[in-house]
């Protein structure tokens, strides 16, 4: 629909848009952060509160629905590694869908992930204020809810230091929460923990109720629509990257820790808990998998050590949900698909108005959940379920045709290469689109309403963009912009 533009050859990520007082993001985030950004970014609340359905459905098979989804996130975030660390920048994968397929795929894919952040800090304010209200009985629910969203605004609002310092803490205590409930869970089934007998915690929990896969294989493909979507948020990374010193080689680290993080995190977390209980114990549903593995070890107040955990990983997505959807704004508006408005920064580099916009849909969502939580708050929650695979569709795309330009263009730049390439590419988009054709058959989860509804939004958003592209003529990208403002000061030079 566009002239492909070549890849940005700047040194910095970023655009600096004449008359903006704040002179565009500032570099606020230091290694610390990002490092901690990208590893409690695949730690997602969904992972402690939504594996025990997972679990009950796939039994001790549920990992191998992990490791499907994992190598699929590992395969994703190859493709989308390569793209940024050959070019940094806010927008990500939003920006270079502009860059590979036109125009309307960047202002698809941006609006339609700016959809789910929003949704996903009403959500993800709920959980939180549930946790608070009952440590608190005080202060009403929705009341905990408005006091978690405004605390975290003004944490965003205030520099971008100051959420990578916040994100720091949250991850940190993440990361090492389920660190220890890991050790402390293998030395229980290898029989070297005080008061625990290796009868009751043993890898045979793994096949001595009813087998591997006690409900057949086709388990793992209903497990897999079960557990993808807790996957969302590892890459946020590298939109967080654009904001540091060395966005590149914060990409780079990010994108070759992924394998090593999914695997720890993700399949030996989930290892511990179904060889330390039956999976078709009642605990699990009734307490949640990681309650109902602690209470097994006999460690007191196991419930009330979680709700603290969850807390934290739902502070953590609320925080890294804010600072996402704010910077996707920015990028439309750097780019021409959204009100100018939205790229101007403060003389701190904080794109307030992107933030305030994105925070105000939240508190609506917040309040659609309050007052009308099973029609147009469930319409948001499934319209914007499917987005996660919208996005990593995207993302092979884009990287087919972007490894071309990059190629053509600026071959030094390939710092990053996806494996076997385009193979493993089209691999992950097949598997990508067959996930989706799966859910379509899935009524019991809901499955098929969320791909529906989610359709029917991204054909939404599709229809206004392909309109707006139309009707205002093809536009210029930012990148193509530096590239001349650059080849220009080389002539110059």
């Amino acid at each position: 629909m566009t002239s492909q533009p070549t890849p940005t050859n700047t040194g910095s990520p970023h655009t600096v848009n004449a008359g903006d007082p704040g002179g565009g993001l500032k570099a606020g985030l230091k290694n610390r952060h990002l490092t901690m950004i990208a590893i409690g970014g695949v730690i997602g609340a969904g992972l402690f509160v939504g594996s025990s359905s997972g679990i009950a459905t796939a039994g001790p098979g549920i990992l191998l629905s992990y490791a499907l989804v994992g190598t699929l996130v590992v395969l994703v975030m190859r493709m989308l590694g390569e793209m940024s660390a050959a070019n940094p920048t806010s927008g990500s994968f939003s920006a270079h869908a502009d860059r590979a397929l036109g125009s309307w795929a960047g202002f698809s894919i941006g609006w339609l992930y700016w959809f789910f952040w929003v949704v996903v800090l009403a959500v993800e304010a709920t959980a939180g204020a549930k946790i608070l209200e009952g440590w608190i009985p005080a202060v009403p629910q929705w009341g905990w809810a408005l006091i978690v969203m405004f605390v975290l605004t003004a944490t965003n609002l205030v520099s971008v230091g100051s959420y990578g310092e916040f994100e720091f803490w949250f991850a940190g205590i993440k990361v090492v929460a389920i660190g220890a409930f890991i050790i402390v869970g293998a030395l229980a089934i290898f029989g070297v923990l005080p008061g625990v007998h290796s009868d009751q915690a043993s890898f045979g929990n793994l096949t001595s109720h009813g087998g591997f896969l006690p409900h057949g294989p086709g388990s793992i493909l209903t497990g897999v629509l079960l557990v993808v979507f807790s996957f969302m948020g590892s890459e946020i990374a590298t939109l967080a990257a654009g904001e540091s010193e060395d966005p590149r080689r914060a990409v780079t680290k990010s994108t070759n820790s992924i394998i090593w993080r999914i695997g720890v995190f993700y399949l030996g977390s989930i290892l511990v808990v179904v060889s330390l209980v039956p999976w078709n114990a009642a605990s699990i549903q009734d307490k949640g998998s990681y309650v109902a593995a602690l209470d097994s070890l006999g460690i007191a107040h196991a419930g009330q050590i979680m709700n603290f955990i969850v807390l934290t990983s739902v502070l953590s997505c609320l925080n890294s949900g804010l600072y996402t959807a704010s910077r996707m704004a920015f990028s439309l508006g750097e780019r021409g698909d959204a009100p100018k408005a939205f790229a101007r920064t403060t003389s701190r580099g904080v794109p307030m108005t992107a933030i305030v916009v994105s925070v105000l849909f939240g508190f609506l969502a917040v309040f659609f959940n309050y007052k009308y939580p099973d029609s147009v708050f469930l319409f948001l929650v499934n319209s914007s379920g499917a987005v996660a695979l919208f996005v990593w569709l995207a993302i092979c795309f884009s990287q087919l045709r972007m490894r071309k330009i990059i190629q053509r263009e600026a071959p030094e730049k390939l710092i990053v290469r996806m494996w076997l390439y385009p193979y493993l590419t089209w691999a992950a988009a097949g598997l990508i689109v067959f996930v989706l054709g799966y859910m379509l058959t899935d009524t019991e989860h809901d499955g098929r309403e969320t791909v529906l509804l989610s359709l029917l939004v991204a054909a939404v958003v599709l229809v206004i963009a392909v309109i707006k592209h139309r009707l205002g003529g093809a536009r210029v990208s930012t990148a193509a912009v530096e590239d001349a403002d650059q080849a220009k000061a080389e002539v110059g030079a």
